[in-house]
Formats: structure tokens, C-alpha cells, sequence
């Protein structure tokens, strides 16, 4: 993967951003120059971790944003049209875990199962096709879909793959399956319109999404260069894959 040469994208959205890896990447993308929107359910706190990124070379800028709340979708992108008229960069990183005790094949919980998928699917969908007018004004848009290797069909039914003794989910793990299915299908109706659409999976990383489990390494900036990497592909960057820290990753 390269980075883009040569229609170097300027705006860009990075939804559930106040903190962990959204934060990384909204800081990241800001160090090249792009004015990031900083989305956060949380209007305070988004106007906090904005605020804190913000700097004389670092356009950073909160934006109230609840991707499971049309209305406020709806607002934002009606926001991003009548301030910058075009959207070069869309993130979706908002994402939430459930309860655990609600995801077991053998206890599953539907209210559980139906707020994992509400944030990490439909918010997907909404906040997506809220954007594409915008994204389709970009000569270099570009789509990043933050998911996770124990979506991976291939891995997690691998045996002998480090995912073996990993709980068993009907929530969380089908979401991510999911949401990678949903990049191929934007990548693949989007393709001939130039804009590029890709999974991006961080990796493990040590956060407040993952406090619970013990012995990580990778900080979030790791986890974050990742998607930016794939946020800023040149004009003939791949589309329609899942990338990590070494490369493609299966589906």
C-alpha cells in the first residue's frame, strides 16, 4: 500500500473519536494536513479530546455524532455539506463490545445481540450513505471500516489459529463479520466511482476497549496507523480488502 501523491485528500470524518484508536487516527490524519472532524456521541467529551488535539498545524474539530441516531447523522452530514461542500475521508470507527454475558451461543441474549449490531452495522450503514453525496465530490474518497481479526470467518474457525480458546459470540464477532462483508459490497458499488473501500484491523492493542485483557503491547497509535494508511491510498490502492499491521488479512 502507498500513500496518496497525488489528490491529497483534505477533510475527514472519524466517528466514536474522543478517545483509543478513533483519537490515534483523528491525530494522525490531522499531522497530514486534513481538516479532521472529530466524531463523538458525547459532546463534551468530544469537544474535550478536540480541543486537546488541536494545535496551529492541526485542524481538528468536534462533531456531536451518535450513528445510531438518524437525526444526528442526518445533522452532521447536513453540517459537513454547508462547511467544507465535500468529504474526502470517512472512518468508521464507532464501535462497542455488549455485554459478554449476553453473547454466549447458549445464553444469547437478543436485546445484546441487537445493540452490537444497531452501533457496529446499521451505524455503519446510516452514517455511510448519510455521507456519500459528499464522499462522491472528493476526487480521492475513501472509505476505512474499523474491524477486528475475530471477524474473520477463516480465522476464527481455524483450529489450530490463536483465536481457538476465545469465547464464542453471537454478537460481537458476527458484527465484525458482518461490517467486512459490507466493505466489499460498498467497495464493489463504489469502485467505478473512484472511491476506495477498506477493513482495517488494528490488531490487539492496549485500551480502554480492551482493559480486560491482560499483556498487551500495541498502543492505540499503533492500531490507528493502520487505517490511516488506508485512508490515504493512492488512486491505484487495493479496494474491497481487510488490511492489519502485515498485510491482507483473510475473510
Amino acid at each position: 500500500m502507498t500513500e496518496n501523491t497525488t489528490a491529497l485528500p483534505t477533510t475527514a470524518l472519524v466517528t466514536g473519536a474522543n478517545q483509543g484508536i478513533g483519537r490515534e487516527i483523528v491525530a494522525q490524519l490531522a499531522e497530514r494536513g486534513m481538516t479532521v472532524l472529530l466524531g463523538a456521541r458525547d459532546r463534551r467529551r468530544g469537544e474535550e479530546a478536540a480541543a486537546a488535539l488541536r494545535s496551529a498545524s492541526a485542524d481538528v474539530r468536534a462533531l456531536p455524532l451518535d450513528v445510531t441516531d438518524r437525526t444526528s447523522v442526518t445533522t452532521a452530514a447536513r453540517y459537513v455539506d454547508d462547511h467544507f461542500g465535500v468529504l474526502d475521508v470517512l472512518v468508521n470507527n464507532a464501535g462497542i463490545l455488549g455485554d459478554p454475558g449476553g453473547q454466549g451461543p447458549t445464553g444469547a441474549r437478543l436485546e445484546v445481540v441487537r445493540e452490537v449490531f444497531e452501533t457496529n452495522v446499521f451505524g455503519v450503514i446510516s452514517v455511510t450513505t448519510a455521507m456519500l453525496p459528499l464522499l462522491l465530490r472528493s476526487p480521492a474518497g475513501r472509505i476505512v471500516n474499523v474491524t477486528s481479526g475475530l471477524g474473520s470467518l477463516t480465522l476464527m474457525a481455524d483450529p489450530e489459529g490463536h483465536f481457538t480458546h476465545r469465547p464464542a459470540s453471537v454478537a460481537y464477532v458476527p458484527s465484525k463479520t458482518a461490517l467486512n462483508s459490507l466493505t466489499v459490497q460498498y467497495a464493489k458499488e463504489l469502485r467505478a466511482h473512484g472511491v476506495l473501500v477498506n477493513a482495517a484491523d488494528p490488531g490487539p492493542c492496549a485500551t480502554g476497549f480492551t482493559k480486560a485483557v491482560p499483556g498487551l503491547t500495541r498502543t492505540a497509535a499503533d492500531g490507528a496507523a493502520i487505517a490511516v494508511r488506508l485512508a490515504t491510498l493512492d488512486d491505484d490502492g487495493p479496494t474491497g480488502g481487510c488490511f492489519g499491521d502485515q498485510g491482507p488479512l483473510p475473510w
